[in-house]
C-alpha cells in the first residue's frame, strides 16, 4: 500500500484496518503522533490529512485514499519552525509535552481554516486535545499569537 508521509512517498506492507498512528509509529519510525487515549478523544495521535486535523489511533490506513498525511515533523521548513511551533515556545506552553504535537496539529489546522479566531474559537477548536498538565491559557495565547504571526507572513 503506498502511503504519503510528510511529503515523502512510502510503500508499507500492512492490512487495510491498522491504524495510521501505528503504520507511523511502527512501521515508519514516525513517533511525533503519540498513543495517549486510543479512541479519538485525547488529540495526541492528531496529524493532518489533506490539511485537516484527524486522530489517527481511530483511522484505518486504507480508508486514506491517497491522501497526504502531514506529522509534527513535516509541520514546519527544514530551516524554520512554523509560526506556531515558534508561538509554543515563546509562550512556554509545554510542562511535560506528551500532548504538544497533537496540540500544535490541531492548531495549525484552526488557523488554516480561521486565520483570525476568536477565544471561543480557539477553545472550541482545541476542545477535543486534552491537556494534562492544564496549559490551556498558554495554548490560546500562543495560538492568538501564532494567528498574528502567520497573518504578516
Amino acid at each position: 500500500m503506498k502511503l504519503t508521509v510528510n511529503g515523502e512517498e512510502y510503500d508499507v506492507d500492512v492490512t487495510p484496518d491498522m491504524p495510521l498512528l501505528w503504520v507511523l509509529r511502527d512501521e515508519l519510525g514516525i513517533t511525533g503522533p503519540k498513543y495517549g487515549c486510543g479512541i479519538a478523544q485525547c488529540g495526541s495521535c492528531t496529524v493532518h490529512v489533506d490539511g485537516s486535523a484527524v486522530r489517527s489511533c481511530q483511522l484505518a490506513v486504507g480508508d486514506l485514499a491517497g491522501g497526504a498525511v502531514t506529522t509534527i515533523e513535516g509541520l514546519s521548513a527544514p530551516d524554520a519552525l512554523h509560526e506556531v511551533q515558534q508561538a509554543w515556545i515563546d509562550h512556554q506552553v509545554a510542562q511535560c509535552g506528551y500532548c504538544q504535537s497533537g496540540q500544535i496539529m490541531q492548531a495549525a489546522a484552526l488557523l488554516d481554516l480561521n486565520p483570525s479566531p476568536t477565544d471561543n474559537d480557539i477553545d472550541a477548536a482545541m476542545s477535543g486535545n486534552l491537556c494534562r498538565c492544564g496549559t490551556y491559557p498558554r495554548i490560546r495565547a500562543a495560538v492568538k499569537a501564532a494567528a498574528v504571526k502567520l497573518q504578516e507572513v
